[in-house]
């Protein structure tokens, strides 16, 4: 196949760099990895986007999980002990980043994990880190008459990686107090702590724990990624805006910003300059999310000086200082054609980039709820989701294809056999029969029902032992079973386009038509061998 790389130069005070990509056209281009690939829920012409906006953090930012999440965990342990008088003890306790995954379901008042496929059935589920039977699991999800709605306040959703060392705390403390009764605290909500630990997530955000530590040394806790710049001058080369729209303040934006798109230093160190406004047309900072998406969100529009990082109000108020100056950056170099703001609303970003209509707005993030579902549903903005665990599992589900055929196999083997057994036990009905006729088919139903629960157990296992290649306790990401899982049903109703990396989207042409795969019906799936 052919194809084309474009050489992008981006000009800093003490180098100049030149940016290879390699980009897919529609007509043909060079093979894309399928782990690097963008998926289509609903079709979307590129040509008609006017302007595309993203997240910061989780999105062009990616967090080291093995250190960041173990930093969230710490500091969210330090506000449990220190700021609200949990047993020291857990001081002493340990961080798994690997083992909590996105899309899972806590039930605060019973203390469970839960993960469940599109139609919200229990599949899966964990009290602390101990699984609930089979038993278990019906007794408790699926013996009402009304459908549990696993909606807040009496469950959290877990739809961010931000969430994942919440979550994990949260198993830990189910179990420390089923072994240590009375050592929590007796006014935790439902006596499963879960109430306080989001309270100390809240401290660790709202007091800068978190984002000074990586301020401080942002290589230690972000990926770096050279593709960002090159992406981003692709898309202003052919003619859109660019937009970041962050719930961080904008001394955090800086350093982070700088990290990933500033210049680096002879010994590799990134410097710190006003360089990467010049990627984008408009930067909002602490713009309040999900909110913001709201055009009746009545929150002010500041300017923001990023020199002296104080605010200015566009509508004629007070100016203001940030929340903590203390990280801004003492340099007089401002590329003045980028426009930096905090708070506001989606009516104002709309203004000042001269939108006629939402639609020809795509916005790229990480967080179901707080990026994709109000910017879509409220807005009509046309969104794509990053989802980083896709990759993995995209080589795992081809490495395990052979596996998966074979999985299916059983599967039609069980319900072969399951047709033969109705069969059977309907002719004995309807049928008259002789005694000797009726002793045989009734060993043969016997017979068949035993294969039937071999079967069963045989193909049971299997399905587990291949779920548990995905993650060795949740499985799949985007399956339970044979079901699609609840967070795989929420990406394909919310996102119009969902990869792995945002810088995926240096990889095929800025013009690209995006249409998904074609939708067919269960009779169809079998006529094509699908």
């Amino acid at each position: 196949m052919d194809s084309r790389t474009l050489h992008l130069e981006r000009t800093s005070s003490s180098n100049c760099e030149k940016y290879p990509y390699v980009w897919s056209s529609p007509e043909g281009g060079q093979k894309i990895d399928l782990g690097k690939q963008i998926f289509c829920n609903r079709s979307l012409n590129m040509r008609s986007i006017v302007a595309v906006g993203f997240d910061m953090d989780y999105t062009l930012a990616q967090y080291k999980s093995e250190t960041f999440e173990s930093l969230a965990y710490e500091g969210t342990v330090r506000k449990l002990v220190n700021d609200l008088g949990y047993p020291k003890q857990l001081l002493e306790w340990s961080f798994d980043w690997t083992y909590m995954v996105r899309g899972l379901v806590l039930d605060k008042k019973r203390g469970n994990i839960l993960k469940m496929d599109r139609h919200k059935y229990v599949k899966v589920a964990y009290h602390g880190f101990r699984e609930l039977s089979k038993e278990d699991k019906v007794a408790t999800y699926g013996n009402t008459l009304i459908r549990e709605a696993f909606d807040e306040p009496e469950y959290a959703l877990i739809d961010t990686l931000f969430s994942l060392a919440e979550a994990y705390l949260f198993a830990q403390l189910v179990d420390f107090k089923d072994n240590n009764p009375g050592k929590i605290p007796a006014e935790t909500i439902q006596s499963t702590g879960s109430k306080d630990v989001r309270a100390a997530v809240d401290l660790c955000h709202r007091d800068g724990t978190l984002k000074k530590m990586v301020a401080v040394d942002p290589e230690r806790y972000i990926n770096e990624d050279t593709s960002i710049v090159p992406m981003l001058k692709m898309l202003r080369d052919s003619g859109r805006a660019t937009f970041l729209v962050t719930n961080s303040l904008w001394d955090y934006t800086n350093i982070v910003m700088n990290f990933l798109c500033g210049p680096r230093a002879s010994d590799g160190s990134s410097a710190l300059t006003f360089g990467w406004l010049q990627y984008f047309d408009v930067v909002i900072t602490g713009s309040a999310k999900p909110s913001f998406f709201h055009d009746e969100n009545r929150a002010s529009l500041f300017e923001v000086d990023p020199e002296s990082g104080m605010l200015l109000n566009t509508d004629n108020g007070t100016p203001m200082p940030q929340v903590d100056v203390s990280l801004r950056l003492p340099l007089k170099s401002l590329d003045k054609s980028c426009q930096v703001f905090q708070g506001g609303n989606v009516g104002h970003l709309h203004k000042l980039l001269s939108i006629e209509s939402s639609s020809q707005v795509l916005y790229v993030g990480d967080h179901i709820y707080g990026d994709i579902l109000r910017s879509k549903k409220v807005l009509g903005w046309r969104t794509m989701l990053v989802v980083p665990e896709l990759e993995k599992e995209l080589e795992q589900l081809w490495t395990l294809r052979d596996c998966r055929k074979q999985l299916q196999l059983m599967r039609n083997e069980r319900d072969h056999v399951e047709d033969k057994i109705h069969h059977l036990k309907w002719s004995l009905r309807q049928v008259p029969t002789i005694y000797f006729t009726f002793k045989e088919r009734q060993a043969e139903i016997d017979k068949l029902q035993s294969q039937r629960e071999h079967l069963r157990l045989s193909h049971q296992q299997a399905q587990r032992e291949c779920h548990q290649k995905f993650h060795k306790v949740w499985g799949q990401l985007m399956k339970t079973g044979y079901q699609n899982s609840r967070f795989a049903h929420q990406v394909e109703r919310f996102a119009c386009l969902y990869t792995s990396q945002v810088t995926n989207l240096s990889l095929y042409s800025p013009d690209k038509y995006y249409r998904p795969s074609e939708d067919f019906m269960p009779h169809e799936l079998d006529i094509l061998g699908l």
